[in-house]
């Protein structure tokens, strides 16, 4: 899994690097009226991103994995009646 960001141009998405044909990707994209983030937030996500780069990050299946160990089996049972 990879995050990037990038930009619209001519109708496409430019993230400036080369993913794989039939690469499958996920898009969020971010409307100025309907995101609105404090200089605080903006920081924080600034600082993510930085972790994110810099290999500090675990993958989703490892997120996965870890919530699957914090969920009890009663919880679990209610989610699937």
């Amino acid at each position: 899994m990879k995050v990037l960001t990038g930009r619209v141009v001519d109708g496409r998405i430019d993230v400036g690097t080369d993913l794989q044909d039939g690469s499958a990707v996920a898009v969020l994209a971010i409307e100025p009226e309907s995101v609105v983030l404090s200089e605080a937030d903006e920081r924080e996500l600034a600082d993510a991103l930085e972790d994110i780069r810099a290999g500090n990050f675990i993958t989703g299946r490892e997120l996965l994995e870890e919530l699957k160990v914090r969920i009890s089996p009663a919880a679990l049972s209610l989610h699937h009646r």
